[in-house]
């Protein structure tokens, strides 16, 4: 058996290192032209998150020498306000109305509500050429980091990893791990516990058993509780122990293996094992298929009684999951497994204190990753271009801890005093800084002809309650509703129900039932019911703080013209909320509609960013053409203007399907 897992072992490291040598050692064909980064959820504005001054006065080093090199200035997004539309935006340089992309689970006419229509995520939900295949056309090698939108791919001679969430490859997401005695968080969380709300359960609340079938168990002064931590196929087994030899009960450790017999880990409350192998599942066509992968584990949490909260985390490098496959293995064997971005959507590591550290060990590894990603994906692929993405910053500043006590406009502002809001501060310097870094080894490997480019797709505000816009429609009859007691997870009667709100700003509306394929209605109860609920959700009222939470209810057929939104892809009605306040499907038994917002301080859904530069985004640009020095002022441009303007400084023809127009004055 040894001798066996040793060969396999050496072949592994022989294929390994013949992909790394076939990548690293064949010769460069093309000069890098266009390094795009775009990180996600980069807020950047006049105001507050002022990255221009903090790069003036010497924390941002490499983000001050492009600016010295080219031009640079705000960008703001179109709405919906979040990622899926407004990478689309610029990567294809279109509003929504054209491009198609209105959300992340997307409901259209002919398709049930109950399940997801068109995925946003998707590269086959827009519907027109993303920049890589605008590129590709005109004999450029185009090389995407994930990017949203990217995948299935869509070019054939360059390279993709990982395009988030886009339906495609074997993508394994972190899994949290609690006792099943835990019932509270299982139905606090609901819906919430799933990925997008409607995926796989990113925290699972399993049994705990008397150990059995351990070869040399490590010792335990307290009875040990074995636990079986299955996921994506793949199963770890862990020993909740007591170390103290105090006649107290105290658990303290937790010892992680593959097999019951060789223990990989040992670990303490906020410690973090080496990265294992392990084979995990992959569903292709009929068959389920073997996937070489690796995990690391986690003891988040650990009380004495031995209450538990585990954290498994997944490497996202596999055949399936780059294309073509071979470059995983290259790429791992240049910098290791991937640990893509921080935490999930909807945000898990934010339930108890200790998810704090969590979140930033993992913000760690996933800049420390995508830092050292910069080189291969240049110089492997022989790439002309390189669009990169790094989903973490849009994590740290929407989730728990940070938003909320750094911006003055925030209710959670007050609550801490300055002392403490200064090391707030320097954590979200820290991931700025990081970004930093990241651009630095982008200046490093690119020469006076490369174009490097640096923006987001949207900024983030605080938010201080959710609208439970479901809620309110179940008090006035018009949704019909059970939530599990076991679970907090709604069941919607949907044959019964006439009015529901879905992800991120959309009323769907039938007096008739919504139950079967959904089809848009007509005819004076269509009308008068849609106005009914027009004016009920414009009523809303948040009287402690004296606010309206719905600025805004659009009906479907004027969303063209007030929102650039296609009419295929949105709701009966639009709506656009107020800053501070954010909806959500969230359904309870209570039917409380305002609720304060304990574990998300940041959002940007479903704003208009016009008038709430807290929504805007750095735009810097420097490299041949572009004008040096060039500040173009406090007044954001537009989404739309970015990749006209980048296809011009190319020297490329802007296909006519793009909207905006390219920044004419900041070139020489």
């Amino acid at each position: 058996m040894i001798k066996k897992k040793f060969t396999l072992l050496t072949l592994m490291l022989v294929a390994l290192l013949i992909a790394f040598l076939s990548y690293s050692q064949s010769p460069q064909t093309g000069k890098l032209k266009l390094y795009w980064f775009i990180p996600d959820g980069v807020r950047s504005e006049p105001e507050l998150f002022t990255i221009y001054k903090w790069a003036e006065e010497g924390k941002l080093p490499n983000i001050k020498k492009l600016m010295k090199r080219g031009s640079y200035g705000y960008s703001k997004p179109t709405f919906p306000g979040h990622t899926p539309t407004n990478f689309a935006t610029l990567l294809t340089g279109s509003y929504p109305l054209k491009h198609g992309v209105t959300d992340g689970p997307m409901h259209v006419e002919g398709k049930p509500l109950d399940s997801v229509a068109v995925a946003g995520f998707r590269s086959s939900a827009r519907k027109i050429k993303a920049i890589w295949s605008m590129l590709e056309d005109t004999g450029e090698k185009v090389s995407i980091l994930s990017v949203p939108g990217s995948t299935p791919p869509e070019i054939e001679k360059g390279t993709v990893v990982r395009g988030r969430w886009g339906g495609w490859g074997a993508d394994y997401h972190a899994i949290n791990f609690e006792p099943d005695t835990d019932k509270a968080l299982r139905i606090k969380q609901g819906r919430g516990v799933r990925l997008f709300f409607f995926g796989p359960q990113l925290t699972q609340f399993i049994p705990q058993a008397e150990p059995k079938g351990w070869t040399n168990p490590p010792v335990s002064f307290s009875p040990a509780k074995e636990l079986k931590l299955s996921s994506w196929g793949g199963d770890v087994f862990a020993l909740v122990l007591d170390t103290t030899d105090d006649q107290a009960v105290n658990y303290d450790r937790v010892a992680f293996s593959m097999d019951r017999t060789t223990v990989f880990a040992t670990l303490s409350e906020g410690d973090w094992s080496d990265w294992q192998p392990i084979k995990l599942k992959f569903k292709s066509g009929e068959e389920s298929v073997d996937v070489d992968s690796h995990v690391n584990a986690e003891v988040i949490k650990l009380d004495d009684d031995g209450f538990f909260r585990l954290r498994l985390f997944y490497d996202n490098l596999n055949d399936f999951n780059t294309q073509p496959s071979s470059f995983a293995h290259y790429l791992e064997a240049a910098i290791g497994p991937m640990t893509d971005f921080v935490d999930n959507f909807p945000p898990q590591l934010v339930f108890y204190d200790e998810d704090k550290k969590a979140f930033l060990d993992e913000a760690k590894m996933s800049f420390d990753w995508h830092e050292k990603a910069v080189e291969p994906m240049i110089e492997g692929p022989e790439s002309t271009a390189v669009i990169h993405d790094v989903y973490t910053p849009n994590q740290m500043l929407t989730s728990r801890w940070w938003m909320g006590y750094v911006d003055p406009k925030s209710a959670r502002y007050n609550t801490i005093d300055e002392t403490a809001r200064a090391k707030v501060w320097d954590d979200v310097l820290w991931m700025y800084q990081r970004l930093d870094a990241i651009l630095g080894k982008v200046m490093d490997h690119a020469d006076k002809n490369t174009l490097i480019v640096f923006s987001s797709d949207h900024g983030a505000v605080p938010l201080d309650k959710t609208v439970r816009l479901n809620n309110l429609f179940a008090k006035k009859g018009w949704l019909k509703f059970k939530v599990d007691p076991n679970t907090g997870e709604p069941t919607v009667d949907w044959k019964n129900s006439k009015v529901i709100y879905l992800q991120m700003a959309y009323v769907y509306i039938n007096p008739k039932g919504l139950a079967g394929n959904y089809e848009r209605q007509t005819g004076p109860a269509y009308e008068k019911l849609r106005d009914e609920v027009r004016q009920a959700v414009l009523g809303i009222s948040d009287d402690e703080a004296g606010f309206k939470p719905v600025v805004q209810a659009y009906n479907w057929e004027d969303a063209p013209k007030f929102l650039e939104l296609p009419t295929d892809r949105v709701g009966d009605l639009v709506l656009v909320n107020k800053p501070g306040y954010g909806f959500t499907e969230d359904m309870t038994n209570d039917k409380a509609v305002l609720a304060v917002s304990t574990n998300i301080a940041g959002y940007k859904q479903a704003i208009v960013s016009d008038n709430e530069s807290g929504m805007w985004t750095p735009f810097i640009i420097a490299g041949p053409g572009i004008k040096q020095g060039n500040f173009m002022g406090n007044e954001p441009i537009l989404h739309v203007q970015q990749l006209p303007t980048i296809l011009k400084a190319l020297g490329k023809t802007i296909p006519e399907a793009v909207d905006g127009k390219p920044l004419l004055e900041i070139f020489k």
